[in-house]
């Protein structure tokens, strides 16, 4: 599919799925309440000086935060799933088998970010000036890219070791044309960052309903997103 085409679809995707959109908006608020509910109990605690209670919240809290952040990943990765189907609906909630595939996608990233700073290390040890830097970028950039691969290799396979090929997630990239990837992690931030602008100005006039587009945003850009990257890999 063209750009043309890809952004289409995602800009209408999330009203056209409205059900799939409150259902992932209340997940988000239950981890935003379930967040700053842990901090207030960890501020308490600590200004009683109770540090079972700090200690106690701060466990609780990264629980519940762990929990609902990997059923919220794995409800990503169907949107991004359903995109590579091309698929126009939206994905119901199962939260054990999303909770287990966002674990997965949290292995991947790791995996992907840490060996460009294992390779970074290594090439700083060894040449100790502005090679190493400028090689360590290319990597960077490099598994960053694949690391976006890895993300729709799981979505359409589920599996662990699928998502961690990491020379095929790289061969990918040249599938869908590094060109076009680049382009359409550009086109995405800078609609982020104007859409974000705009409700930073209603914020400005009114901090209530600035507050509530805010999260309604947060949501509707993940649906676009997810759904975007899924029709852009829908060609590998």
């Amino acid at each position: 599919m063209e750009l043309g085409e890809i952004f289409s679809d995602a800009l209408v995707y999330p009203f056209n799925n409205i059900k799939a959109l409150v259902i992932y908006l209340i997940l988000g608020i239950i981890l935003g309440i379930a967040m700053a509910g842990t901090i207030g109990a960890v501020l308490a605690g600590n200004a009683m000086n109770n540090i079972w209670a700090v200690i106690g919240s701060g466990i609780i809290g990264i629980i519940i935060a762990l929990f609902l952040g990997f059923l919220i990943s794995g409800y990503e990765l169907d949107i991004i799933k359903y995109g590579i189907e091309r698929n126009p609906d939206g994905p119901g909630v199962d939260f054990v088998r999303q909770f287990i595939n966002g674990v997965k996608l949290f292995v991947v990233q790791i995996v992907y970010m840490i060996i460009p700073i294992i390779i970074g290390a290594i090439l700083a040890i060894i040449f100790q000036h502005w090679l190493s830097g400028l090689i360590t970028l290319i990597v960077a950039i490099v598994f960053s890219l694949a690391l976006v691969m890895a993300q729709c290799r799981l979505a359409k396979t589920e599996d662990l070791g699928s998502a961690l090929a990491i020379g095929e997630a790289i061969g990918d990239i040249s599938k869908v044309g590094i060109g076009k990837l680049i382009l359409f992690i550009i086109i995405v931030l800078v609609f982020a960052i104007i859409l974000y602008f705009i409700v930073g100005l209603i914020t400005s006039w009114n901090n209530t309903i600035g507050g509530i587009l805010t999260g309604i945003l947060g949501v509707y850009l993940v649906f676009f997103t997810s759904r975007a990257l899924g029709l852009l890999y829908s060609d590998v």
